[in-house]
């Protein structure tokens, strides 16, 4: 059974070494994050995994590492050979700040359908007796005209979406053509914890796109 669950963004930046002298713009994002790993440490979880969207989907064991080279900064998370994507290198490393372990990493394709995101969320959740979830997503990156995707009208009232579900502990269905659409690279991951959220305690816990993509983070708890 599900017993807590963390909505985190996954932007190289959130890393101090990449984000320079800019670091300071995101302390308020990677406290809300520390927050909210920090609540799947609380839980008292047999079983944590993280969730991030990629090429293809694939799951990876406790030990597996990653790397930030290709972003600017040659920051490591875990040991051996990288191959985590971003997202789950992210994850590892938010992790890694709290001194949280966690028993696994899956990817989950971009494209992969919502039916095909909530099942694995279903047999995650099935897994361990007491299951804690770590899910990377971020939200569109056309909510401004400086955003790398530029203005698209649509991606506010998108994200608001997603936003005010999460805060009900819920994740709403998400089309993946309309999310290529709006640039949004945590609709999959999202997916996975979709249906799972049932008598869980919802708190939204940063919301703002402070480079014009959305950053969102969210905890559901006992």
């Amino acid at each position: 059974m599900l017993v807590a669950a963390a909505v985190c963004p996954h932007p190289p930046l959130l890393v101090p070494e990449l984000a320079g002298a800019a670091a300071a713009e995101l302390d308020d994002l990677r406290a809300a994050c520390a927050a909210a790993v920090g609540s799947l440490r609380d839980a008292g979880a047999d079983a944590i995994t993280v969730v991030g969207g990629a090429n293809g989907t694939a799951a990876y064991g406790a030990d597996a590492a990653g790397c930030l080279a290709p972003w600017g900064a040659d920051v490591r998370t875990g040991g051996g050979e990288p191959v985590l994507p971003l997202s789950l290198t992210i994850g590892r490393w938010l992790l890694e700040r709290e001194r949280v372990e966690a028993t696994g990493f899956q990817a989950i394709a971009f494209d992969a359908p919502s039916r095909e995101c909530a099942a694995l969320g279903r047999r995650l959740a099935d897994e361990a007796g007491r299951t804690a979830l770590l899910v990377m997503a971020d939200g569109s990156a056309r909510l401004t005209e400086k955003s790398p995707g530029h203005l698209d009208p649509r991606a506010e009232p998108y994200d608001r979406m997603i936003v005010e579900a999460l805060a009900r502990a819920e994740v709403p269905e998400l089309d993946a053509a309309e999310a290529a659409e709006l640039w949004v690279q945590g609709r999959a991951a999202l997916q996975v914890l979709r249906g799972l959220g049932k008598g869980l305690r919802a708190e939204v816990l940063y919301d703002d796109a402070p480079y014009g993509v959305g950053y969102f983070v969210a905890r559901w708890t006992v």
